[in-house]
């Protein structure tokens, strides 16, 4: 049905942002993460060279099947304007499994594709016991650089990974920050060390 060897359950997890501090927001945001736990397919085998066999066989798959759940829970693909990937990794296996599904081409190109974005996708990854929470950093999917969309979401699967399970995360924004109003690159003015060294 799904397409991925090993897939045991998908979480999918909604945040809807309306008050910041008591105050409406600006632009009222929706984040969404899915979460993808399958079985680590190179758990127990020691060290494994090539890793490359496995990741074309199930990332793209993964890469598909989390972007749709992220862009249904957003409202379709225009509604996503941020995006992140993650991976957790069970304690049978390395931080490289986990990078392996989610740096590489066949997942993330697909993601990117998928959502219409043009921005190398902000990660992060950790190898953790079943029921830890992770980060996902999200930002821009066309403009890296859009400091108004640096956000993060919390994403915790309670009965995963197992030791031998990976769970493979994509995320999504429909906007920026709660009442995000630091500037951004376009309106900074010249800052440089010295500048400031001589006005202290």
């Amino acid at each position: 049905m799904t397409g991925v060897a090993g897939l045991r359950k998908v979480v999918t997890v909604v945040d809807e942002v309306l008050l910041e501090l008591g105050r409406p927001v600006a632009v009222p945001v929706r984040r969404v993460a899915a979460a993808a736990v399958i079985r680590n397919p190179w758990a127990r085998r020691g060290f494994v060279a090539d890793l490359q066999p496995e990741v074309e066989a199930i990332a793209p798959g993964l890469a598909r099947l989390l972007t749709g759940r992220v862009t249904e829970a957003l409202g379709g693909v225009d509604r996503l304007e941020s995006f992140g990937k993650a991976a957790i990794v069970g304690l049978d296996g390395e931080i490289e499994h986990g990078g392996a599904l989610i740096h590489t081409p066949y997942f993330g190109n697909v993601f990117r594709e998928l959502v219409h974005g043009t921005s190398i996708i902000v990660f992060s990854d950790d190898r953790l016991p079943a029921g830890e929470a992770l980060t996902v950093p999200l930002w821009h999917k066309t403009a890296a650089a859009t400091r108004s969309h640096y956000q993060t979401m919390h994403i915790r699967v309670p009965d995963a990974p197992r030791p031998d399970e990976i769970v493979v995360i994509a995320a999504g924004a429909s906007g920026p920050r709660p009442n995000a109003r630091i500037g951004d690159r376009a309106t900074d003015p010249a800052v440089r060390l010295a500048d400031l060294e001589t006005a202290t």
